[in-house]
């Protein structure tokens, strides 16, 4: 796992110093929910005088790939549209942080969203895991990833609701 820091909030023109500071981990997607979990942790991150670490997730497996059998899959393709989805993130996220005034590095992993989230929560000693409620119809039948953070209970997790 590589942070890479995309903005670095400055007091007076000094380096900001990270240690003691509150940390708060933010799943990021593109969607709604997970702005409105990234504007609520920029609000608690410029209240508290800590940082965000947001976190782009994508899947080992792309469901396309699953799902195609009998068609060939443009597996290249997928991950250059993949990566473009990363950069555009990345961007909204660094262009947003600096709206709120506040240091915040991108995080790019592959894996289970919760799986990730909590990993990248314990090696960045962070204080809370904030995500997006899922909008997604079967989500409250097959479970979603804030629903599955929530029952973990190894970290403070915080649910944003439009």
């Amino acid at each position: 796992m590589t942070a890479v820091p995309v903005t670095e909030a400055t007091a007076g023109g000094d380096a900001v110093e990270h240690t003691g500071r509150p940390v708060l981990v933010v799943g990021v997607d593109g969607s709604g929910p997970s702005w409105d979990a990234f504007a609520w942790a920029g609000g608690e991150a410029r209240r508290c005088g800590g940082r965000i670490v947001a976190v782009f997730v994508t899947p080992l497996v792309e469901p396309e790939a699953a799902l195609s059998i009998s068609a060939p899959y443009n597996y290249s393709g997928a991950l250059e549209a993949r990566d473009q989805i990363a950069e555009e993130i990345a961007g909204e996220v660094a262009r947003r942080a600096h709206e709120l005034g506040v240091e915040v590095s991108f995080v790019r992993e592959k894996g289970d969203r919760a799986h990730v989230l909590t990993e990248v929560a314990r090696s960045e000693h962070a204080d809370l895991i904030a995500v997006g409620r899922s909008t997604k119809m079967l989500h409250p039948l097959a479970g979603s990833v804030s629903h599955r953070l929530v029952r973990d209970r190894r970290l403070p997790v915080t649910v944003v609701v439009p």
